[in-house]
């Protein structure tokens, strides 16, 4: 018998193997759960609360997670902008059918696990922005299907592994900004479909492999700031879909290989930075469609061709700090969509061509500086109204600055040093303001900001001085009474329209005593996004109560936002488009798609949309109504109330905190329209959210929905290169940051009477060692004079506002270098 319950219980032990592959699935599964589980507690992730998750087997309805198509185990991982502190766990090994694994932008430190390469699987594996170090493991891509590599921004050293690129399947590659050392593998040339190389910003030796040229793929290769060396191979040129080739400061030699200028598809060509000489090739400065040619910094002969403008597209041509010898040619002229020319720092000869004044759109830079120039300055360059930087110095030239050069409306940064100019510094205020050092070693030259002055010949005639003045006197007489009559018409005109506005908000108001279903405008279109909101959200109400003035909580520049109850006893936030934004109405399914977006986009420190109604032309979008109002109604409101108390880490928290959402957008290349502290909300515990986060997607002036005039942002916020570039960019952002992060430390509003004419609270700041003032004198003493460390805390945050408002943008940080230095504050308490 008992032999019997033996043989039984073989059989049911073999019986139960041979059945293991109809209920892998299921043993999958809960390997997987288990997997996760273990995850959580070592993550401790908000989301997935084990509490309310632990008992439940659908885990593939959990956040980050996305399953394979039959559910039986987890396909991809996303644990990116989740603050995650610690290594890799290891309990992720578990997951042995991973194909997509991100954990990118966290706090995760330690090396990448060896068993990342374990994972036969893996297609994509991006873990950057993190603080990961030690070598990237060698088996990484040998075993699986890896297309996706980016580990950016960390600090990784060793070699880039020869695995990675074994199985011919890697795609993009962004190994940026870390510390990794050695070569570059000749497998690379295994890649095929390899489009995308990112290896700028390390410690890299040795040349680039000539197996280069087997990509034919390739539209992008970076490897600037190394120590590469050798020569630029020749079989670069074979890469025909590559756009960008950028190569700065490393340690190349010899000279650009001709085939370079015949790529049809590239773009920017940028070898600035490396020791390259010889003539610089005429088809590469003849290219029809590169946009940027930056080769300074090298030892480059040979004179520029006249053909050099024969590209309509160019925009930046760099070639400063280098050994050209001849004239510029005339033909430079042609250059019309020409940003930035770059010329510094040769030897050329001959005159400046007047056919400069001809490229309008130049706004950067006009450097000719540090050559042998001779000759009068040309009147044409008058005519470049949209020119920021102007150097002329270190030459040879002749004659009077000509009065034409008042022309250049937009000109910030002069430079006519070391010449041999003549004459009067014309009374222009670009002029009156640069130093003195911008005019001296100009031995003829008179006038401010010299401390020369142009006085007349002991010898004139008296009577000339008498008729002179009586010319003064009327002259100052006549202009006193057109501005009297002037100042006299602008306040008549004034009275008579806030007189009329009155009467139109009686009007309105008594409009508003009409029966509420009279003339209700009706609802075109809405949606709401949140699942468990759309039962309590009645458009109707909605337009209702941005029917009424009373409801208004604030104007922007962009929108009027109101204050709305629903029925069902739920507050919302609604934003009414303001009418120069009515032209997206014509474009409702492209809103729509883009608002749908937006509400996905998970960061605790934006704003997003909830829903939107549209009726008749009337854009209304639907936000989360947050009770503690703006930053400056806690900034410059609550802090004047009887009951205030000093708020410096709250203040700091708010800041890190906007940076934070700012950095966040800028990684999806979304740049705000109007950051403001008006557009900064707070929630109940006082965290901030950057709003009108939708208006800078909906509002693209690049792709015709709105002017720029339109788009500049709030006054004060401003930055000053809006003014003739007429175009928002990231540095812009981090220059408004920099305007919100003053007035978080001196609670003074961004554009203040107290600060004198013509002044802002950046030019205020800036002025403060002119007037005597200590960097402590500005910051608001009811916060600084609290403690000691409170004060040390703030001195630092006023260096990083500084540093944001560069007049600069080029010396601006990166708001992701922003946020680091915040932190830096924060953790050095």
């Amino acid at each position: 018998m008992a032999n019997l319950c033996l043989f039984l219980m073989l059989i049911i032990g073999v019986l139960s193997c041979c059945q293991k592959p109809a209920s892998s699935q299921v043993i999958n599964g809960d390997d997987d759960l288990f997997t996760l589980l273990a995850i959580n507690k070592e993550l401790r992730l908000l989301d997935w609360d084990e509490n309310g998750l632990k008992n439940s087997s659908n885990y593939c309805m959990w956040p980050h997670i996305t399953c394979t198509s039959d559910h039986s185990s987890v396909e991809k991982l996303v644990l990116s902008h989740l603050s995650l502190q610690g290594p890799i766990p290891d309990e992720l090994e578990g997951l042995e059918r991973l194909q997509d694994f991100q954990i990118y932008t966290n706090h995760l430190n330690g090396s990448i696990p060896i068993w990342v390469g374990n994972l036969t699987n893996l297609k994509v594996f991006t873990a950057y922005e993190n603080e990961l170090n030690g070598k990237i493991p060698e088996t990484l891509g040998s075993l699986s299907e890896l297309q996706l590599l980016n580990l950016h921004s960390n600090y990784l050293e060793g070699s880039i592994p020869k695995s990675v690129f074994i199985n011919g399947k890697l795609e993009f590659l962004v190994l940026t900004q870390n510390k990794l050392s050695g070569t570059l593998p000749e497998a690379i040339g295994n890649c095929k479909h390899l489009s995308s190389i990112r290896i700028g910003d390390n410690d890299l030796i040795g040349n680039i492999p000539r197996e280069i040229g087997n990509l034919s793929s390739l539209t992008y290769f970076e490897a600037d700031n190394n120590n590469l060396s050798g020569e630029i191979v020749s079989e670069f040129a074979q890469c025909t879909n590559l756009t960008l080739l950028n190569l700065a400061s490393n340690g190349f030699t010899g000279i650009i290989p001709s085939g370079l200028g015949e790529m049809i598809n590239l773009q920017e060509l940028i070898l600035s930075g490396n020791s390259l000489f010889g003539e610089i090739p005429v088809s590469v400065l003849s290219n029809k469609n590169l946009n940027k040619i930056d080769l300074s910094n090298n030892r480059f002969n040979g004179s520029i061709p006249q053909s050099v403008c024969n590209s309509s597209r160019l925009q930046y041509l760099l070639l400063g700090q280098n050994s050209l010898r001849g004239e510029i040619p005339n033909e430079i002229g042609n250059c019309v969509k020409l940003l930035e020319l770059q010329l510094g720092g040769n030897y050329l000869t001959g005159t400046i061509p007047p056919e400069i004044g001809r490229i309008k759109n130049l706004q950067i830079a006009l450097n000719l500086s540090f050559n042998h120039l001779y000759g009068t300055l040309p009147p044409d360059l008058g005519k470049l109204d949209k020119l920021v930087s102007l150097d002329l110095s270190n030459n040879q030239l002749t004659g009077n600055i000509p009065l034409a050069l008042k022309g250049m409306l937009s000109l910030i940064d002069v430079n006519f040093a070391n010449n041999r100019l003549s004459g009067p510094i014309p009374t222009f205020t670009p002029f009156q303001k640069s130093p003195n050092s911008s005019f001296w070693k100009n031995e003829g030259l008179c006038g401010y900001p010299l401390n020369s002055f142009c006085g007349n010949s002991n010898g004139s005639d008296p009577s000339f001085h008498h008729r002179v003045s009586y010319r003064i006197v009327l002259a100052v007489i006549g202009s006193g009474l057109l501005v009297f009559l002037s100042v006299t018409v602008v306040v008549l005109l004034f009275m008579m329209r806030e007189k009329q506005e009155k009467a139109a908000k009686t009007v309105g108001n008594e409009d508003e005593e009409i029966d509420d279903n009279t003339n209700k405008p009706l609802v075109i279109c809405g949606n709401v996004f949140v699942e468990n909101l759309k039962q309590a959200i009645d458009f109707d109400a909605v337009v209702k109560a941005t029917l009424k003035d009373s409801n208004k909580i604030s104007s922007g520049t962009f929108s009027t936002i109101y204050k709305a109850e629903m029925p069902s006893g739920l507050t919302l936030s609604v934003k009414r488009l303001k009418s120069v934004d009515k032209t997206i109405i014509h474009q409702q399914n492209k809103m729509i798609r883009e608002l749908e977006r937006l509400s996905n986009l998970c960061h605790e420190n934006l704003i997003r949309p909830i829903g939107f109604a549209i009726y008749e032309d009337v854009a209304l979008l639907l936000h989360e109504f947050l009770a503690n109002g703006t930053l400056v109604r806690f900034l410059h409101e609550s802090s004047k109330e009887p009951g205030y108390k000093p708020d410096w880490p709250m203040r700091l928290s708010i800041a890190v905190g906007v940076a934070e959402g700012l950095a966040f957008l800028h990684h999806l290349a979304i740049i705000h329209l109007d950051i403001s502290s008006g557009n900064i909300f707070l929630d109940s515990d006082f965290k901030p959210l950057v709003g009108e986060v939708e208006i800078s997607k909906l509002l693209d002036p690049s792709r015709g929905t709105a002017s720029i005039s339109a788009v500049a942002g709030s006054f004060g916020y401003i930055p000053p290169e809006y003014a003739y570039t007429m175009q928002v960019t990231a540095p812009g952002n981090v220059y408004s940051f920099g305007v919100v992060l003053l007035e978080i430390l001196t609670t003074r509003v961004p554009v203040d009477e107290e600060f004198g004419e013509g002044l802002d609270l950046v030019k205020w700041v800036q002025g403060a060692p002119g007037r005597g003032e200590t960097p402590e004198q500005i910051l608001d003493a009811k916060l600084s004079t609290v403690s000691f460390g409170w004060r040390k805390e703030m001195l630092a945050a006023l260096k990083v506002a500084l540093l944001c408002t560069d007049t600069t943008p080029a010396k601006r940080p990166k708001m992701k270098k922003v946020v680091e230095m915040l932190q830096e504050i924060t953790e050095n308490k």
